[in-house]
């Protein structure tokens, strides 16, 4: 009675036809194999990969380390030999200077008080000078400089403690519940749409979450601050915003369908009323990532402000910054061009007719509006100029859209729609000529 099967994705491979005892026992089988993505575990996968080549590269950190404490271990035992044996020398040098030694103890008080006086005045000048020393480094501009940048570290590891959180609340709070809901027999959303709004989210948390761990080490090092090598680690992976920032706005858009569901809705603001959200929407969440390259590159910058030519972080921090405003100005000309695109596509899916002409990647949209055409009448040379089948005997309001290659112009219906004009309705403005009247009239 109770039958499933088991279709697979590749030649070769019958499918399996499948049966239970009750139908119970069956649900809870579909289930399971729904949930077994093996996406999914290649996604873990390669997180956990990403967290052994870290864990390897600190491997071998301390293995250098460890190396140099041997060395250095070695080298002590060989100094506290030497002076050893310079001890033993002056143990049989003391021994035959005794007698000497035993006339200064009958030295006159008045001597020995001179000469604590002395070593009391040579403490307190080498004190002084010290302090004085001291003083004037902490009021120089390079130590002035050195608490600039050591704040602007504090501040980014604060900032991306905040950040971590933010990616932990949209992950833990909305995406695996609603990746839940999505298998639930009465689903309020599918699994497609899921991916689509929060993408490859959850791997952006992976990678920030190592990357603010590497930060906490560093800032256990204080005053000895090394942050090049965690841009070197984190620069190769930053290619998952591309994608994200890509698909954020039609993320935006897939989310906002769904929420006419009433049932989705329902469980969306059950969601947002966490105490972890702050009174903050998911939209607030799935924002955050786009302004994080930014932010990246103003500290880099605040850095860079504050660290002397010669530092040995220099030229690994500007590679690190430019590198980033190359991937920040990469994904700013695809949102662009994405969100062109979009933009042309919906209006050409307004127009009854459709438009061709808008299918042109190349085609820039610039504005749209209402405008009256007026009737055309002689005017000294110029001749009469018919739009479509407008009479000439009255005005006619148009609805155009004006691009960097073509204007349109569209008649709406008593429905709404919009219709192309017969004759004229794409005017390509290569072949136009603007005149301007100069007359008062």
């Amino acid at each position: 009675q109770h039958y499933f099967t088991v279709l697979f994705g590749h030649e070769g491979q019958k499918p399996l036809e499948l049966r239970c005892e009750d139908e119970a026992d069956g649900d809870e089988w579909v289930e399971a194999i729904h949930q077994a993505s093996y996406s999914d575990i290649l996604i873990e996968r390669e997180v956990l990969m990403q967290k052994y080549i870290h864990l390897v590269q600190i491997v071998e950190t301390e293995k250098v380390a460890a190396n140099q404490l041997r060395h250095q271990l070695e080298d002590q035992d060989t100094e506290i030999e030497r002076l050893k044996s310079e001890i033993v020398a002056l143990n049989k040098t003391k021994e035959k200077m005794r007698p000497y030694q035993g006339n200064q103890e009958d030295e006159d008080p008045d001597i020995k008080k001179i000469k604590k006086v002395q070593s009391f005045m040579r403490g307190w000048l080498c004190r002084r000078k010290w302090k004085t020393i001291v003083q004037d480094y902490i009021c120089s501009p390079h130590a002035e400089s050195m608490r600039k940048r050591n704040q602007i570290v504090f501040n980014m590891v604060e900032a991306e403690s905040e950040y971590v959180h933010q990616l932990y609340v949209l992950v833990n709070c909305f995406l695996r519940p609603l990746r839940m809901a999505a298998s639930s027999k009465k689903p309020p959303i599918s699994h497609d749409d899921v991916s689509s709004i929060f993408l490859n989210s959850e791997t952006i948390m992976f990678l920030h979450e190592i990357f603010h761990q590497g930060l906490k080490a560093r800032i256990a090092n204080w005053p000895t601050l090394i942050l090049a090598d965690l841009f070197d680690i984190l620069l190769p992976m930053l290619n998952i915003y591309q994608e994200f920032v890509r698909n954020h706005q039609y993320s935006l858009q897939v989310l906002a369908n769904c929420k006419q569901n009433r049932d989705f809705d329902k469980l969306l603001k059950q969601y947002e009323a966490n105490p972890a959200c702050e009174g903050r929407m998911l939209e607030t969440f799935l924002t955050y990532p786009m302004f994080q390259i930014p932010r990246y590159i103003i500290t880099l910058h605040e850095l860079l402000a504050h660290t002397p030519h010669e530092h040995v972080e220099r030229k690994s921090l500007e590679f690190a910054k430019s590198k980033l405003e190359e991937l920040s100005r990469v994904m700013h000309d695809e949102v662009s061009d994405t969100e062109n695109i979009r933009k042309n596509l919906a209006i050409e899916r307004t127009i009854v007719e459709g438009c061709d002409i808008l299918l042109d990647t190349s085609q820039t949209f610039i504005r749209q509006g209402s405008l009256i055409q007026v009737p055309s009448v002689e005017r000294g040379k110029l001749s009469k100029v018919r739009l479509g089948s407008l009479s000439l005997k009255k005005e006619g309001e148009r609805q155009c859209f004006l691009f960097t290659k073509h204007f349109l112009i569209c008649t709406r219906s008593s429905g709404g729609k919009l219709h192309l004009l017969k004759t004229g309705g794409v005017l390509s403005l290569i072949e136009c000529t603007l005149v301007e009247e100069a007359e008062a009239s």
